[in-house]
């Protein structure tokens, strides 16, 4: 008599899959939800609200920094600056910052001059944006993000604590009807559970240049983007990438440090974001991508096993083994569900009830295809230009 036949192999796989599963989303994706829930600010805070620099790169957002401008400049908070850098185009941004100005004193723009080239444009106007700024605390959004509220900068600033380099904040596409809005709201609440629950755990590897915020002695220090400076992107998660670690890092998610970003205009543009994320996210440092990378590969093989299971079971009329399949993934689901319905609450995110199975099993499959499309385009379209 054999000891492991496929009845029994299948199975066993599937168990030890789903503690992988278990650990991960317990372990890893619930930090969020944890976090909002604890006290630790009470006393661990920061209440004095230091003076801070807002700076916000553009290009072709004459419309965007009309409708989301007024919502940064006019935060509850004592004393900060918002310094516009825009890169010159064929629309009236300039006209319309200096509309701006004439309302809001605490605005300030220049322009990314023409004669630029052979260097990344959006590094470089981040770059002018610090060496324009007057504080010490430098905050970062763009042009498509508007803050949830106006105690966003008081929220982020309640981080800047003597110890503190860099704060974490997070972001994610206004709700609107249609497919498009739940698959890109679903990834990027998923990514954010990811990096921002792993700070939270103590190993911070990326950021987001829309809602974050840094020292700029930190930037000093780090040369700039002087390691990545060859590449067109890398701004905001390579530099956290190099600069992060467990002592100096914090992340805010509180509800009114959220910021909407509007929904791009077409597929198109999010493609486009997440295949040059595929391209900055190889050059990781650290074991960060490899742990998430794990997941996705736990994942995928965990549907696959359940899939083989169920098969065997209805095939060789093992009902005992079909049993184990479907409350395993029935197991999961539920934990999962928990886990994402909480979290998406407290930060205001849709429930994905229906279709959590769904984007749970595709979303792997898509980050994929952006990958091989990375691999698949020229390597000079990501260097610098």
């Amino acid at each position: 008599m054999e000891l492991f036949t496929i009845d029994t192999i299948l199975p066993a796989a599937s168990g030890i899959l789903f503690i992988t599963q278990a650990i991960y989303h317990l372990g890893l994706y619930n930090k969020l939800y944890i976090h909002n829930k604890e006290t630790v600010y009470t006393t661990d805070i920061n209440a004095e609200n230091p003076p801070l620099s807002v700076i916000i790169v553009a290009k072709d957002a004459a419309d965007e920094l009309q409708e989301n401008l007024p919502f940064i400049l006019e935060q509850d908070y004592p004393e900060f600056e918002v310094i516009v850098i825009y890169d010159r185009s064929a629309d009236d941004c300039d006209d319309t910052l200096k509309l701006l100005e004439d309302k809001y004193p605490n605005l300030y723009h220049t322009f990314i001059p023409d004669s630029a080239r052979y260097i990344s444009h959006k590094k470089l106007g981040i770059t002018m944006g610090i060496k324009a700024s007057r504080h010490e605390w430098l905050v970062f959004t763009e042009p498509n993000c508007r803050p949830q509220s106006n105690q966003w900068l008081k929220q982020m600033a309640r981080n800047f604590t003597p110890a503190t380099e860099i704060v974490l904040g997070y972001s994610n596409y206004e709700k609107v009807p249609g497919w498009l809005n739940k698959k890109i709201t679903f990834d990027t609440l998923l990514n954010s559970m990811r990096y921002l629950g792993m700070a939270l755990s103590g190993h911070p590897y990326m950021g987001t240049g829309r809602n974050l915020a840094y020292r700029k002695t930190l930037y000093y220090k780090q040369k700039g983007f002087a390691s990545h400076l060859n590449l067109q992107r890398g701004e905001d998660d390579l530099f956290i990438n190099e600069t992060a670690h467990a002592h100096n890092t914090r992340v805010e998610t509180g509800s009114d440090s959220l910021m909407r970003i509007a929904m791009p205009k077409y597929k198109k543009i999010w493609c486009e974001e997440k295949i040059s994320y595929a391209a900055t996210s190889r050059l990781f440092k650290g074991t960060a991508r490899y742990i998430m990378g794990f997941e996705t590969c736990s994942r995928l093989l965990f549907y696959a096993a359940i899939i083989a299971t169920i098969i065997t079971g209805i095939l060789l009329h093992q009902w005992t083994t079909l049993g184990i399949a479907i409350l395993l993934w029935a197991a999961r689901f539920v934990m999962q569900l928990i886990v994402f319905r909480k979290t998406a609450k407290t930060l205001g995110e849709r429930k994905f009830c229906t279709l959590l199975p769904v984007f749970d099993f595709l979303q792997p499959i898509w980050n994929g295809v952006f990958k091989l499309q990375r691999k698949l385009r020229r390597k000079n379209e990501f260097m610098r230009k």
